[in-house]
């Protein structure tokens, strides 16, 4: 099992990773390469993914069927994405924050938080630059608006922007 991870990781970080976008002349190969490359490294990768150039993930990530990583994106530790998710180049998902509540010790010796995963729900769509923090959980259906920063729980078929982000208005 760690053998593939690694097999995954080697072939995604020196050779896929920086292949052209899908909708470029030869990026369906290259949205297969990727896609075979997350097959091998992530927890769990479901069918006709699309990892688009340059993103940055852990091995942690969980990607479902139909489901993309945008181009450029970051995600840091547990993120678990649903069925048919769109997301926008440059998201990034943290799931954990540096500690700072000594007084008594510079914040850059304190370490880091305790990792809080985030859940993105099925049939979301997450515009560019989006900016997701620890813990929070997407709901099924829901609209991100791009550059938003959602740092609370967003309910099922929300559409949401701004920063902080707030529900604008639902799908239904």
């Amino acid at each position: 099992m760690k053998l593939k991870k690694v097999v995954g990781y080697v072939l995604y970080h020196w050779f896929a990773k920086h292949l052209p976008v899908s909708y470029s002349r030869v990026g369906r190969l290259s949205k297969q390469l990727r896609g075979l490359c997350g097959s091998l490294l992530l927890d769990k990768c479901g069918q006709n993914v699309n990892i688009e150039k340059n993103a940055v993930f852990s091995s942690h990530c969980e990607l479902g069927d139909n489901s993309g990583i945008g181009i450029r994106a970051s995600l840091g530790g547990k993120v678990i994405i649903g069925r048919n998710v769109m997301m926008g180049p440059e998201c990034i998902i943290y799931c954990r924050n540096h500690a700072f509540n000594r007084l008594d010790t510079p914040m850059c010796e304190q370490g880091f938080q305790e990792e809080r995963p985030v859940s993105i729900g099925d049939d979301v769509w997450m515009g560019g630059r989006v900016i997701i923090l620890p813990g929070v959980t997407i709901g099924y259906g829901a609209v991100i608006g791009a550059g938003a920063v959602v740092t609370k729980d967003v309910p099922d078929f929300a559409v949401v922007g701004g920063n902080p982000a707030k529900v604008f208005k639902y799908r239904k």
